[in-house]
């Protein structure tokens, strides 16, 4: 038995378990079971940029098919509304996923995907840039906390700053106008260490998009991605994707804008609009991307078993 590989695993255990007590106490979060497959039919499948395809699976018993989740935050807004959670609390789920169209050649991707999918139910006036830069800094409070004392339990070198920038995509295209957006991504995060990136989806005033984001959960005004900068491969990272959820004005308006009028008609987008789903922020953390960049390791399978090219797998000694 490899002793090293041993405290490796336990290494990655712990900031796993930590990182959930962290999160569930800042946000007043209970941790539920979630699914791994969703009825298309229903809606509840979350479509991220448009572009994924989701993995099918055949019940045959039930003679119908399924697909596997992408992620779960329409899943989590209507469990939220069937049991009444109160304003102030909600849920995080230990979330799997696979995504079959991701780049295995990226040292920050995997087919695998693991996160904690949380959701809080806010009240209806809550629904402002006060109250997503409140989510992302007990998010932030979460990583910090764990961050600490992972260096004090395993004698790491990695730094954090000690406050979370904030700053919108417009904002780093007036300040980068002649980089890319993940251009822009890699210089404020080695900048500031840590950044909150506010308005993904929408159009910035050059008429381009800082990057996609499905219509129908994200309001694109109110929502961002939570990046670090990573020493190890000189790059930012980005830790989580999160934000405040649209209304029934938001959703027609955002499929208005992406021509996908036809996703109102599903069963989850009726009861949006019908009033009956409780108003919510959320969003998911990646939880092998955490692992890897406060391990400091090289890429992302060093710390999760997936499927990667033999090539890699070699240069890396991923994990099988």
């Amino acid at each position: 038995m490899s002793a090293e590989y041993i405290r490796h695993q336990q290494a990655i255990r712990w900031i796993k378990h930590s990182f959930t007590e962290a999160l569930c106490k800042q946000l007043h979060l209970t941790e539920v079971e979630a699914p791994i497959l969703t009825d298309p039919s229903e809606g509840v499948q979350d479509g991220l940029s448009g572009a994924e395809t989701a993995v099918q699976v055949h019940v045959q018993s039930l003679a119908r098919s399924y697909e596997v989740v992408h992620s779960l935050a329409k899943w989590k807004r209507q469990l939220l509304s069937l049991q009444n959670f109160p304003v102030g609390t909600g849920i995080v789920t230990q979330m799997k996923a696979l995504r079959p169209l991701e780049d295995l050649y990226s040292p920050v991707h995997s087919v695998f995907v693991e996160q904690w999918d949380w959701e809080q139910v806010i009240a209806d006036h809550e629904r402002t840039a006060v109250q997503l830069h409140s989510a992302a800094d007990r998010v932030f409070a979460s990583l910090s906390e764990v961050f600490h004392a992972y260096k004090t339990r395993y004698d790491s070198a990695l730094t954090l700053p000690t406050e979370l920038t904030k700053v919108t995509s417009e904002q780093l295209l007036q300040w980068y106008p002649k980089l890319s957006p993940k251009q822009r991504e890699h210089a404020i995060a080695r900048e500031c260490g840590a950044v909150f990136i506010q308005g993904i989806g929408g159009k910035l005033s050059d008429g381009s998009m800082h990057d996609t984001r499905a219509p129908d959960y994200d309001d694109w005004a109110l929502n961002g991605d939570l990046l670090v900068w990573n020493p190890v491969l000189e790059r930012s990272l980005e830790l989580s994707s999160m934000g405040v959820r649209v209304n029934g004005p938001t959703l027609k308006e955002q499929v208005a804008r992406v021509e996908r009028e036809e996703l109102l008609a599903l069963p989850w987008h009726q009861r949006l609009l019908a009033g009956e789903l409780s108003q919510t922020v959320g969003g998911g953390i990646g939880q092998s991307r955490v692992v890897m960049w406060m391990m400091q390791q090289p890429h992302i399978g060093c710390v999760q078993a997936s499927v990667w090219p033999a090539a890699l797998k070699e240069r890396y000694a991923l994990l099988a």
